[in-house]
């Protein structure tokens, strides 16, 4: 089942768009622009705080060394404030060496004894200068004579560590604003980049993501999703999901009902579930092939397995026990009408034979020959209900008997047989006494001396079943492997099914916690042994004799008289 893709027929509307790869890639999208601007910013912020500082740094930097030479220091004491005096030239010759915008060196009072208008010479700073007469150093943003500036002012000492002025430095703020600007262009070429590569990682995961989702929208997986968990659980097949690991991913009801597990298995390991066995080989892949018989339980199930691109499997289950036991039953009544054709050439020839003596008036000849008939048949079903108590048994084996028989091959019960009418399963009981009398008949017809052997006695409340017969055996190397499903030495019936038989004979003995086995019989042939425990109910209660009723007794003792 599949749902077509969304039609983009009609007319265009703007909006938010109805497929998964449109609206992972729109998302995906806004996301890494959002996530680039928000970075850019965060950059930009303190790229400028780091741009002023370091042009105070700078500034002060100059300052210090300025105030260090000593000859500045020197032609304050010495020298009036003259544009051509040695501190200016000093001044001057610093500014234009660092790149400055001005070098100020100043006395206690505030006057200029440099600046770069030589005009200003002489006059108070325009800014206090309290903190770099007092000994401090000064770092600041501020606005001046020369407009804004970044600023760095030193206390200048003479020899003996003497305030004795201070040295100004300003950095123009333009050339900051610039060197920010100038970062900019570069930054915004990283984003783009960056904004790029995301754009065009976002659209080859959208993508793969259209290719995975097949170009469906939201609503669509939505309904997949509800139909799908409809479907799943209303059909009549059973469908096990798995993964690559081998854990079971799905497990739909009807799945759950033919092998016997419960919710909790999904999630689980196979072989944790099903321990091991045909079942979990034909479900985890390592049994190939179409339409592959297995039996779980008392079922006969079909699978099939189709892998998944992720590794996994999707295994599908038919319950074939119906059909299985039709096909049987199809096998048997086929024996049965041929058996029953043969009776009928023996029967007409045996009316025949009458007819004969009856018209040679052989009447007392005649009359031995149908009890001679009659006998051997009523004498075989007696001795199979003397031995055999339970009903359906023992005429299973009566029928099997004639069956055999009309095959050339003797079926007789063991010296030994008994077996109590306290039977628990008797149609399970049926099913493997029939199933292993069936392969025996057909390994022992047309063998010297054909027959068969059936054994049934009781220990306990276990039911032990024996069957041996004349064929050519089973080898040693298969002992084994014949109790495997579809394993058969025979050729395909008219339901094309055979080698489930003694899987179903091992497995129903294997559900009452018995056992099945096969050996080499002393005389050849193979000998098929089953043992059930608890296959027969508890004792009856012993009936009451007489003399053990009270009333009875005082009935006997008062000879009948009241």
């Amino acid at each position: 089942m599949s749902v077509p893709p969304t039609s983009d027929r009609g007319p265009r509307r703007f909006g938010w768009p109805r497929r998964v790869f449109s609206q992972v890639l729109l998302m995906q999208l806004a996301i890494i622009t959002g996530v680039t601007v928000l970075v850019t910013g965060l950059f930009l912020a303190p790229l400028s705080h780091q741009l002023d500082d370091q042009a105070m740094r700078r500034a002060l930097a100059i300052a210090q060394s300025t105030a260090a030479q000593p000859q500045i220091a020197t032609g304050l004491r010495t020298t009036d404030p003259s544009a051509h005096g040695p501190v200016q030239v000093a001044a001057d010759r610093i500014r234009r060496a660092t790149g400055a915008e001005y070098v100020v060196v100043m006395d206690r009072r505030g006057v200029r004894w440099s600046h770069t208008e030589t005009r200003r010479i002489g006059a108070v700073v325009s800014t206090d200068p309290a903190d770099a007469l007092g000994g401090r150093e000064v770092m600041e943003i501020d606005s001046g004579t020369l407009g804004r500036s970044a600023r760095g002012k030193v206390p200048l000492r003479d020899t003996s560590g003497e305030v004795i002025g201070a040295v100004s430095v300003g950095i123009a703020y333009d050339s900051v604003r610039a060197r920010l600007l100038a970062a900019i262009p570069g930054l915004l070429a990283y984003a783009g980049g960056a904004l790029a590569v995301g754009a065009l990682a976002a659209y080859l995961i959208s993508r793969r993501l259209q290719r995975q989702t097949h170009d469906l929208a939201f609503s669509d997986i939505s309904a997949l999703l509800s139909e799908r968990e409809a479907m799943l659980h209303g059909i009549r097949e059973g469908v096990v999901a798995l993964d690559g690991t081998g854990r079971i991913r799905l497990l739909n009801d009807e799945a759950q009902r033919l092998l016997g597990l419960g919710p909790d298995a999904a999630g689980r390991p196979l072989e944790e579930v099903l321990d091991g066995g045909r079942t979990a080989d034909v479900l985890a892949g390592r049994v190939v092939g179409d339409d592959l018989l297995t039996v779980q339980g008392a079922r006969v199930l079909l699978a099939n397995r189709m892998p998944t691109d992720d590794g996994g499997a999707v295994v599908t289950l038919r319950d074939r026990t119906e059909l299985e036991r039709l096909g049987r039953e199809l096998d048997s009544t086929t024996g049965l009408i041929d058996a029953l054709r043969a009776q009928d050439h023996e029967h007409a020839n045996r009316l025949h034979t009458l007819l004969g003596l009856l018209e040679l008036e052989m009447h007392e000849d005649a009359m031995e020959f149908v009890t001679e008939v009659v006998g051997v048949h009523r004498a075989t079903a007696e001795q199979v209900t003397e031995k055999v108590r339970d009903p359906l048994l023992a005429a299973l084996l009566v029928g099997k008997t004639t069956v055999a028989a009309e095959r050339g091959v003797s079926l007789r019960l063991a010296p030994g047989t008994l077996l109590p009418d306290r039977v628990v399963d008797p149609r399970g009981l049926v099913t493997v006494v029939g199933n292993l009398v069936d392969n025996a008949s057909d390994a022992a017809a047309g063998s010297p001396d054909a027959r068969i052997e059936v054994g049934l006695r009781a220990e306990g409340r276990s039911v032990v079943l024996r069957v041996h017969d004349s064929g050519p055996g089973v080898p040693p190397e298969r002992y084994e492997t014949i109790f495997t499903e579809g394993w058969s030495t025979k050729d395909l019936p008219a339901h094309g099914r055979r080698g489930l038989g003694l899987a179903l004979v091992r497995r129903l003995a294997e559900r009452q916690g018995g056992s099945v086995s096969v050996t080499r019989g002393s005389g050849g042939g193979a000998v098929f042994t089953v043992v059930l425990p608890e296959a027969l109910a508890g004792p009856p209660p012993r009936e009451a004799a007489p003399h053990d009723d009270p009333d009875a007794r005082r009935t006997a003792t008062t000879g009948g008289n009241t």
